[in-house]
């Protein structure tokens, strides 16, 4: 597949501060691109970049094909005029850009599902429904690609959802590429096809999502009411296990498919087994291995 942006050294100084340094992201036409970094990071300074907000200080970006290519924005607050309804907004932007017409402002709404808001002022739409306007907007003027800075925040569950199938829909029915930033690792992981996980300015590591399948380990939890007796048990009938102190478990790599065995071993020797279970390695527990863990900043 062809990429539709790449970035070559992408670099943002600010002083003797380097925000971002040295960025090479690659995202294919057609997907959904997950940008992953804590608060500070570098993830909306990469993003302001590459939409042509931000001067970058050293490097470069490409918008690869052969006819030009349009890249629609929405970082931070969506810029919503409240006492206008959501067709009203999305007319005032298509005046601007010279592509206004009734229909294809039906259409803009219809795809983010806001066509039957009728004269209902934004400003008394829910969070969702601002961002998904936010989002109708970024799509004025037909752009191949959007940008999208932590449009889940602030969400409900519903929300969440609701933005999640809209992105969907603009990636498989209208084949709209989409880069986006979140902390909902979880949304995210479910979106994806693509992630990059910046840290400190840096890209640490770039992978598809059939990569995170593959580097994701798995293995079987174990906790009981005496951990210390169950490893010695454990390691006797020959599984390879750690003791992980600090969550009170027993981690088993070499159990999967096992457990039911395993289990009957622990009870036969009159341990009480709270859970036994496969855990398959996160998103999450991946950027956590790759950043050292820690709060957001």
């Amino acid at each position: 597949m062809d990429y539709i942006l790449t970035t070559e050294n992408l670099t943002k100084t600010y002083g003797k501060n380097d925000a971002a340094k040295n960025i090479n992201i690659h995202i294919r036409e057609g997907e959904i691109y997950g940008l992953i970094g804590r608060n500070g990071a570098g993830k909306t300074t990469v993003m302001r970049m590459i939409s042509g907000l931000s001067r970058p200080t050293d490097g470069s970006y490409t918008l690869h094909g052969e006819q030009k290519i349009g890249v629609g924005v929405l970082i931070e607050s969506p810029g919503i005029y409240p006492n206008m309804t959501a067709h009203e907004n999305i007319k005032l932007k298509c005046i601007a850009m010279d592509c206004d017409d009734d229909a294809y402002i039906k259409e803009l709404l219809d795809i983010v599902g806001l066509g039957d808001t009728g004269k209902k002022k934004a400003g008394e739409f829910s969070l969702g429904m601002r961002q998904r306007l936010g989002i109708a907007l970024a799509l004025v003027g037909d752009p191949r690609m959007i940008v999208l800075d932590e449009p889940f925040n602030g969400l409900d569950p519903q929300g969440i959802a609701e933005i999640r199938l809209t992105l969907e829909k603009l990636r498989d029915e209208k084949g709209v590429t989409i880069m986006i930033s979140s902390h909902i690792l979880d949304e995210l992981a479910k979106l994806a096809d693509s992630y990059g996980i910046i840290h400190e300015g840096e890209l640490l590591d770039e992978f598809s999502s059939d990569d995170l399948r593959e580097r994701c380990e798995q293995y079987v939890v174990v906790r009981t009411d005496d951990d210390a007796k169950a490893l010695e048990l454990i390691k006797a009938q020959g599984f390879d296990a750690t003791a992980d102190e600090h969550r009170n478990l027993i981690r088993v790599d070499d159990a999967l498919g096992k457990t039911s065995e395993l289990n009957k071993k622990l009870v036969e020797s009159g341990l009480g087994v709270s859970e036994i279970f496969a855990k398959n390695v996160s998103l999450e527990d991946y950027y956590l291995s790759l950043t050292g863990g820690g709060k957001d900043e």
